[in-house]
């Protein structure tokens, strides 16, 4: 999986078939998108940067807010492993490269159906990381999305993941 896309319950079919539209309007051939077995929740793999994909699904936003209408957030992931702690902290500290001395960061982790204590995850995590945390309003964001036995890990800047309702909200700004 490359991107996390919610939905509201009961729509989920809807956003598949919404979101499969569009990546291939963006020029992936084959997008898989799964409707997981917790509601709201779709996991996708796409051929295409997920982060470029995702910015592109912006502008689109912008140009034709009607065109997406059942997506709520769409959420770039850079890489993949078992929910276990260590596999995670491994995953992330392969990404983390791209945060410099200066820049500040948020762990930002989101569960879903796991146990895992997220207390413990963020600490393993900031010990590897010398950099200011700023919960408010980061240069970077590592980004732990957990889904039952799997997670899915980014280091991402604060805009990238998108929510289809603050941008189509900016619109009449």
């Amino acid at each position: 999986m490359n991107l996390i896309i919610t939905c509201p319950r009961h729509f989920e079919e809807e956003a598949s078939e919404e979101v499969k539209r569009i990546l291939i309007e963006l020029g992936d051939q084959e997008p898989k998108i799964i409707i997981s077995n917790m509601p709201g929740i779709l996991t996708g793999i796409t051929s295409l940067n997920p982060i470029e994909a995702i910015e592109k699904i912006r502008e689109k936003i912008l140009d034709e807010p009607w065109s997406i209408r059942y997506c709520l957030r769409i959420i770039p992931i850079q890489g993949v492993c078992k929910t276990n702690i260590k596999e995670i902290e491994d995953e992330i500290l392969k990404k983390i490269g791209v945060i410099k001395s200066e820049d500040s960061y948020r762990i930002t982790i989101e569960k879903r159906n796991s146990k895992v204590s997220s207390d413990e995850i963020i600490s393993k995590i900031a010990k590897n990381i010398s950099n200011k945390v700023s919960l408010d309003s980061p240069d970077w964001v590592i980004l732990i999305e957990i889904i039952g036995d799997e997670a899915g890990v980014s280091v991402i800047r604060n805009n990238n993941i998108l929510s289809v309702e603050k941008t189509k909200r900016s619109l009449s700004d």
